[in-house]
């Protein structure tokens, strides 16, 4: 039998133990960092010529590191920035050897101090009222996937949350009491409650009804599944988003950006919010910043934010008319008079 490498290990108990235990890193988070190393194993296999139980510490030095990053640009052509996350999870798992390993401190550091590579980031995207109207105008309400989508995009809007937010949310995480509230768990496993609109409200119970997920068993089903009954993926609900999105640019396309992600209609909830008129301190709470500094962003995306930060410009997202679910020509009128 053959005595696994001090990498693999290190790594073994890095994944399995330090993050979920010590660290206690989200499911996501552990996932995301194992993608890396495979990433790696694949790169010391096909480039370097190392298989994955000749692979050890002593091996994987700075410059290993650095040709490494290298292939993820040009060999898999991703961007700067899917680099720079790769290298953020070889960091943090490096910053964990050396004080495992203490014999590889200087190795260790030597790979600490591989930098970020800077790159142009991309102005922020997000829709006009007018855009957030034309793209829920989209989904098929006369079928029961469109009227799935229909919530589904509507939510992520209402609430800001991240696409795996809505991923991960079950029905027993909406809770329908005085104060009606969606319980949404992100970053770091940290869960907050983002308040829901009346109007809205009643939307999602009738939606719930009709998808029969009202009954007491029903309360730790994800609120939305794919076609085949499962839990959504991140790359499902993009799918979804992007569909109706090219649909309605068809239609019109001065507003709708060519392109669009789920955080777009996060962008587009905090942009709304500043608009009209509600504190950036109150606006991190909903989406879940840690700091404000980061929600500040919204109030620098365009002239008429910097002129009229905090001033409101929009009213509700809805009117006080509520469609009868199963009415087309009602919901459809609904969509269109939207603000």
């Amino acid at each position: 039998m053959l005595k696994p490498t001090d990498f693999a290990f290190h790594l073994t108990n890095y994944l399995s133990k330090y993050l979920p235990g010590e660290a206690g890193s989200s499911n996501n988070t552990i996932l995301a960092y194992r993608d890396t190393f495979k990433l790696l194993l694949r790169f010391a296999k096909d480039s370097e010529g190392l298989k994955e139980e000749k692979l050890t510490l002593k091996l994987i030095n700075k410059p290993f590191i650095l040709r490494f990053l290298e292939w993820i640009e040009k060999k898999r052509r991703c961007s700067v920035a899917t680099r720079n996350q790769r290298l953020s999870a070889i960091h943090a798992f490096f910053t964990y050897v050396q004080s495992e390993a203490p014999e590889y401190i200087f190795q260790c550091q030597e790979i600490l101090s591989i930098q970020m590579k800077k790159y142009h980031q991309e102005p922020m995207t997000f829709l006009s009222n007018e855009g957030i109207k034309a793209l829920l105008a989209e989904p098929d309400i006369r079928t029961k996937s469109g009227r799935k989508h229909l919530i589904m995009l509507s939510f992520i809007f209402a609430t800001g949350c991240r696409v795996q937010e809505i991923s991960d949310i079950v029905v027993a995480d909406v809770m329908y009491n005085g104060n009606t509230v969606a319980k949404l768990t992100g970053k770091g496993g940290k869960s907050r409650f983002v308040p829901l609109d009346e109007l809205f409200v009643n939307l999602l119970r009738q939606y719930i009804e009709e998808f029969e997920l009202s009954a007491p068993n029903r309360s730790g089903d994800f609120l939305f599944k794919n076609h085949l009954g499962q839990q959504f993926t991140r790359q499902g609900v993009t799918y979804i988003l992007k569909k109706y999105a090219a649909q309605a640019r068809k239609k019109q396309p001065e507003h709708i950006p060519a392109k669009l992600s789920p955080h777009g209609l996060r962008h587009s909830r905090a942009v709304d919010l500043l608009r009209s008129g509600i504190e950036l301190i109150y606006i991190r709470d909903l989406l879940g910043h840690v700091s404000v500094q980061t929600t500040e962003i919204y109030a620098r995306v365009d002239g008429e934010m910097k002129r009229k930060a905090l001033e409101k410009a929009s009213g509700n997202a809805v009117n006080e008319q509520m469609p009868a679910w199963q009415s087309d020509k009602a919901l459809l009128e609904w969509l269109t008079n939207l603000t």
